[in-house]
């Protein structure tokens, strides 16, 4: 009678953890940074308190003048 045993081949144990990699790197790559943030700012929503608290201080901000040149033919 043969002994069955617990262990796997080296062949089928290589098998065996490739397709749980597989399984496991259905994660996203991305090339820049930038898309990284881009993606992560479309998946993540902003707290409304955060975004009136944002509201408020670009409102305090002060407006950008505007160019020489703009300034020349108003």
């Amino acid at each position: 009678m043969e002994k069955k045993s617990s262990h796997l081949r080296p062949r089928e144990e290589q098998e065996q953890t490739g397709q749980a990699q597989t399984r496991q790197s259905t994660g996203r790559e991305f090339a820049t940074a930038e898309e990284v943030l881009r993606y992560d700012a479309a998946q993540t929503s902003v707290p409304p308190a955060v975004a009136e608290r944002l509201q408020k201080s670009l409102e305090l901000e002060p407006k950008p003048r505007s160019s020489w040149w703009q300034r020349l033919f108003q």
